[in-house]
């Protein structure tokens, strides 16, 4: 996600950062629909995460929430004004598994709108649903699928980058789309605007996802193990 200020379909408009979207760039519907799907969402995380939690699950979901919440203070500069941050739902979701980083990135979405303003609370629901919700499943899944490509350890890390570059570019098309049904901005408009700057935030979520891939790997490689165990926990 981004902060930028500028023209954005004839208007004049600022996102603040570090990025999440405040009230007023997405129309009540499109807020209301976000939140009932992310409700939804969450509700069925919560009964999946909840079948099996163990006591190496826990504090991994604690520990992944605070890096994710304080990696998201910390903006990088892109071009043109705009700049980016982490994200995480991709980096949670190959370690957690997609369930919990579900939970994991929602409760650092929540924080952050509540406690310092970060976002709006009428369109949370979209926050939500594109920063937890789309961004984790769809890293996971490209995760996953390309997981298989490679055995070794570059099988953890490459679909790694993979995956969280797309899983910020699913998040930047999604905004597009519901900027579009707001009627915010045309989707001619939008779309290009949101896809192309976010390619390039997209190599910094990479970078980082790597990284701390690459760091999970040298000292707690038994953490990657969780999101098989989610996996399978979810599938009973």
């Amino acid at each position: 996600m981004f902060s930028i200020t500028g023209p954005i379909g004839g208007l004049e408009v600022s996102l603040p950062p570090p990025l999440h979207a405040p009230d007023g760039f997405f129309s009540i519907p499109v807020a209301v629909a976000a939140w009932l799907i992310s409700a939804a969402v969450i509700f069925v995380a919560i009964r999946m995460t909840g079948r099996q939690l163990n006591e190496r699950l826990v504090p991994a979901m604690g520990v992944f929430a605070a890096f994710i919440f304080a990696a998201q203070m910390f903006n990088f500069p892109i071009a043109g004004g705009t700049s980016g941050h982490l994200v995480g739902g991709a980096l949670a979701a190959i370690v957690l598994g997609p369930w919990a980083a579900v939970l994991v990135v929602t409760s650092v979405v929540v924080i952050q709108a509540l406690m310092f303003q970060d976002g709006g609370l009428v369109v949370m629901g979209v926050n939500i649903l594109n920063m937890a919700v789309l961004s984790s499943f769809g890293g996971y899944l490209l995760y996953v699928a390309a997981r298989r490509l490679i055995p070794n350890e570059w099988g953890i890390l490459i679909p790694g980058a993979v995956a969280a570059w797309a899983s910020v570019e699913i998040a930047a098309i999604a905004a597009a789309v519901q900027l579009s049904l707001s009627g915010t901005s045309p989707l001619s408009i939008a779309l290009p605007a949101m896809a192309g700057v976010h390619v390039l935030i997209g190599i910094g979520e990479a970078l980082i996802t790597v990284g701390a891939l690459a760091v999970i790997l040298a000292s707690r490689k038994d953490l990657l193990q969780l999101s098989s165990a989610s996996s399978t926990g979810a599938a009973r």
